[in-house]
């Protein structure tokens, strides 16, 4: 597997205690996750009809704002895993640093990757990548600039993993024009990333290949009811993005305490440039916080948003120590 955060096994390995014990922080995962409620039996039971399929497909246009093509998958990287079969290899560009699964996956299928650094370096690629809001770094683009690139790639992919709490930013409304595919994570913002439930949103083209590669059930019977009641409960949505915002206002003024400065982030995570990254992952370890360190930038220190008071207190704790 490539370096990834959520790998409390390591954690464990390192500095000891149980799963339970750790607040994990080196996800950008809401931490005050969706609260599931009863789950009907027969979601456990029955194969998903495709009247049920098609409820979970409505339940995302509402909540995505679009009426474009959608099929759902086990989360944004079930649409990741496939990206290589739309088309022929050819030469793939991909906006980073950014998610390390992009560059991995499509190599191993034969594509020719290359990493750049701005938005004009994309032109001429058979297939252009580009995470709006950027994980790590919570770089972010507007609509039209992203639209603008079309006419100049073969195929534009946005992953909008990151942004539902930041709608104005998300492609989805367009996502029925050629060349246009949009991927959203439902398991991130709504802190259910166990139920492997995510969405591509394009053009019927394009759709139709990936719900063909995925397959009659995609998804599981709990993923459906599940995701159809979260998609549609706006109230709650509404909600926890204005905590999300106070709550890295929040993050960032602990931060600042530290001496650390705000590289940039997104609505459930944060990026910071420490003096020793390694070392400020130890210092919080040794109160059971784990963050996310990356291998090519030493200082760069990744946080999630700590959910209950309990764990601001935890963390507030760990770096007084």
């Amino acid at each position: 597997m490539r370096e990834h955060g959520g790998n409390l096994d390591l954690a464990q390995q390192r500095f000891g205690g149980r799963a339970e014990d750790w607040i994990d922080l080196s996800t950008g995962i809401n931490r005050l996750p969706y609260t599931v409620g009863e789950v009907n039996g027969r979601a456990w039971s029955a194969l998903p009809s495709r009247a049920e399929i098609e409820a979970l497909h409505q339940a995302a246009r509402h909540a995505y704002r679009t009426s474009a093509p959608i099929v759902a998958m086990g989360g944004a990287q079930a649409a990741i895993q496939l990206l290589p079969q739309l088309a022929a290899p050819g030469r793939v560009r991909i906006l980073a640093p950014t998610y390390n699964e992009y560059a991995g996956v499509l190599s191993a299928a034969g594509w020719d990757v290359q990493e750049v650094s701005g938005l004009d370096a994309l032109a001429g690629a058979d297939l252009a990548i580009v995470v709006n809001p950027n994980n790590p770094d919570g770089r972010t683009f507007t609509p039209e600039d992203l639209l603008a690139l079309l006419p100049r790639v073969n195929r534009l992919v946005i992953d909008e993993s990151f942004a539902d709490a930041v709608p104005q930013l998300s492609l989805a409304s367009e996502a029925d024009r050629p060349g246009l595919l949009v991927l959203r994570s439902f398991g991130k913002f709504y802190g259910l990333a166990g139920l492997r439930l995510g969405f591509a949103i394009g053009n019927a083209a394009d759709v139709g290949k990936l719900a063909a590669m995925s397959g009659p059930w995609p998804v599981s019977g709990a993923a459906i009811e599940i995701g159809c009641r979260a998609l549609r409960d706006d109230a709650w949505a509404e909600t926890t993005s204005a905590r999300l915002v106070r709550d890295c206002v929040r993050l960032d003024e602990m931060a600042c305490g530290q001496g650390w400065t705000l590289v940039g982030g997104a609505p459930l995570f944060r990026l910071y440039e420490t003096p020793d990254a390694l070392a400020a992952q130890e210092k919080l370890a040794r109160g059971q916080i784990w963050s996310r360190v990356f291998g090519r930038e030493p200082t760069w220190l990744r946080l999630g948003l700590p959910g209950s008071e309990s764990e601001w207190i935890r963390l507030a704790e760990a770096l007084a120590r």
